[in-house]
């Protein structure tokens, strides 16, 4: 069994400490009115999310406008004047839990909805990383988050994005290698950790940002894919796992 770690801003931290992946993390960190202010100023737009959660729950999207300020959590949008008003607002949500206020991505769209990519990476039974699955998702109507919980539907990687480049097969190599390194810089930190799922972001440029690190991925949203062997595979390599004692 893969070890689990709950705490986003601990994985976030273990990736910033590479040199290399540290590139693909957006700006990322704890939420206070301060932190807060300070990245809505520099990227007029950023993600607020709980330090441990699960299925989008909690997250907000939080933008500075020309006429103010708004944040969205769920499917409403609540607007205010000034930044005091709205931070107390946001305040009430998030003085019960840790929370981190990361540099907003402006993600690629399909059909007019925001997409992501989960690429899971795994250590093989030869104790290689490998990635073994890249899938899209595409949240639902009005959804900030892509989660399938949360009203997000599961689309071939590579159809989402051929509608916004013909380099298809460069940027699913690349995201690969993305989640090998990812996948070896987890098990450094993190003993024990035998798969990741990332969640990574295409910006307008289609550049990769890696949004977040699951250490217990659900495998099982890999079914949807045609290609059956993708599924086979990782549940093969699933099995090989260390059993939890009892």
């Amino acid at each position: 069994m893969s070890r689990y770690v709950s705490s986003k801003w601990k994985k976030t931290a273990a990736l910033m400490r590479d040199r290399e992946l540290s590139k693909y993390v957006p700006e990322t960190v704890p939420l206070s009115k301060s932190t807060l202010h300070s990245l809505l100023r520099r990227y007029d737009m950023v993600y607020v999310k709980p330090v441990v959660g699960m299925h989008g729950n909690g997250v907000m999207r939080v933008e500075r406008t020309e006429w103010g300020y708004q944040y969205q959590l769920q499917e409403r949008v609540r607007t205010f004047s000034n930044f005091e008003d709205m931070h107390r607002s946001i305040s009430v949500h998030t003085r019960k839990k840790s929370y981190l206020v990361q540099k907003g991505i402006r993600l690629l769209k399909h059909n007019g909805r925001r997409f992501d990519l989960r690429v899971m990476a795994q250590l093989s039974p030869d104790r290689q990383w490998e990635t073994t699955g890249i899938i899209g998702r595409v949240a639902g109507k009005n959804k900030i988050v892509t989660n399938v919980h949360g009203g997000g539907k599961l689309i071939a990687a590579n159809r989402l994005i051929a509608e916004h480049t013909s380099y298809v097969y460069p940027k699913l190599i690349s995201l690969s290698r993305i989640g090998v390194k990812a996948g070896r810089t987890m098990r450094r930190a993190f003993p024990g950790v035998y798969e990741i799922g990332l969640d990574v972001a295409l910006d307008q440029s289609l550049r990769p940002w890696i949004l977040e690190v699951n250490t217990s991925p659900d495998p099982y949203i890999f079914k949807k894919l045609s290609d059956k062997s993708i599924f086979k595979r990782i549940m093969r390599y699933k099995k090989k796992y260390p059993k939890k004692k009892a």
